[in-house]
């Protein structure tokens, strides 16, 4: 239920993003996405990690930029979230870049993605 709810939720914030920044639908991702996390990690967990010392910046940027989005002022709110997003998740970034350059070492993908010359 959590992963589908994220999943949702990422979909509604792009949804929302394409077409001008329509508030409703990025409020409703922003919902959708904060639900599925609680879902997935759990209530204490994901408490823990919003609010843990060196992560207050982003947490407080991120959740700033929701209730802008949802006073509806989507353009100021998402710039918030972004970069209250980029705040929060800035550790997780390098182990994600890493992965995805793992990818090239997987044989189907390897063969799939050789460039001819």
């Amino acid at each position: 239920i959590g992963v589908g709810l994220v999943g949702f939720g990422l979909f509604f914030i792009l949804f929302g993003m394409l077409l001008y920044f329509d508030s409703v639908l990025l409020a409703f991702g922003n919902i959708l996405f904060l639900s599925g996390l609680v879902f997935i990690i759990g209530f204490r967990r994901t408490f823990t990690f919003f609010f843990q010392r060196p992560k207050l910046k982003g947490t407080s940027f991120f959740l700033g930029g929701v209730l802008i989005v949802l006073m509806r002022w989507p353009l100021l709110g998402m710039l918030l979230e972004a970069y209250g997003f980029i705040n929060l998740f800035r550790s997780f970034f390098p182990v994600a870049f890493g992965f995805l350059g793992s990818l090239a070492n997987i044989p189907m993908l390897s063969k799939v993605s050789r460039v001819p010359g």
